[in-house]
């Protein structure tokens, strides 16, 4: 039977904050596991709503910019496989950022009635959209067999483009969050952002449409980089490591994950007081 000894003294908490942070990893686990349980709980077809959302943007985005815009995918690759292969790191990231952004208010008696490293709430927003990135993998291994495309070795690589788009939400999340609490104005702001990020990212379109002049600044969102390099990983085209843009976008990711770690902890105290 394992034994926990809880001591309360001055400034401990900071001290063994991190420590904390793994000492409560099964309160991680559980808040996680909490949220899958109750995500499509009451639901008519349940989990399969991880497919039908990501499909029914995928249809409108083709029509929009393939039928009217008259745009092309890279290497011919069927369009809206290629939409597919942009919607999902970015449906990953924009689950991520909205919940995380949300979780503290979400959690309000929580975090008001007991301590523990309140980091671990934002944290946990990441089972949901990891559950719906499983949930659609099969349905894109699909379309990519019908298309006939055959991935080859850069697919190891796949997850650890999802990790930096991960990283990047809960970066920005984190601060949002922290944010929110005292402002919730906040909440009405995310939507807004998310909204303009898919235009603004290269979900539709090749990153190679960009005009040249533009496409550092067009790099300063660290989704291009994300959602270029799955695509490469997934279907073999573009370039995501030409030129200097994809260090720039890394540069975003680590600053923005940076940021809003010092920034949650350094407004972390008054969360109890504030929510």
């Amino acid at each position: 039977m394992t034994r926990y000894q809880l001591i309360l003294e001055p400034g401990r908490a900071d001290r063994q904050y991190w420590r904390d942070l793994w000492t409560f990893r099964e309160l991680l686990y559980q808040l996680a596991r909490r949220d899958v349980a109750v995500h499509y709980k009451q639901t008519v077809i349940g989990a399969a709503w991880a497919v039908v959302r990501p499909l029914v943007t995928v249809v409108i985005l083709t029509m929009v910019f393939s039928r009217v815009a008259g745009l092309t995918a890279d290497g011919d690759v069927w369009y809206p496989l290629f939409v597919l292969t942009g919607m999902l790191p970015w449906q990953f990231f924009a689950a991520i950022l909205g919940e995380a952004s949300n979780s503290l208010v979400a959690n309000a008696n929580l975090v008001s009635k007991i301590y523990f490293p309140r980091l671990l709430v934002p944290l946990s927003t990441v089972g949901v959209p990891l559950v719906d990135v499983v949930v659609l993998s099969p349905f894109l291994i699909g379309m990519m067999a019908y298309a006939g495309v055959m991935p080859s070795w850069p697919v190891i690589l796949a997850p650890l483009f999802l990790l930096l788009a991960a990283a990047s939400a809960l970066g920005m999340g984190l601060g949002l969050c922290a944010l929110n609490v005292k402002y919730r104005d906040v909440r009405y702001v995310i939507p807004f952002i998310l909204q303009f990020g898919v235009y603004v990212s290269p979900i539709g379109y090749s990153t190679t449409k960009v005009p040249a002049e533009y496409q550092l600044l067009y790099h300063l969102n660290p989704m291009v980089f994300v959602i270029d390099g799955l695509r490469w990983s997934l279907l073999g085209v573009g370039q995501p490591f030409a030129g200097g843009g994809w260090l720039l976008s890394l540069f975003v990711s680590l600053i923005l994950g940076i940021t809003g770690v010092w920034f949650f902890r350094r407004t972390e105290r008054t969360f109890a007081d504030v929510i």
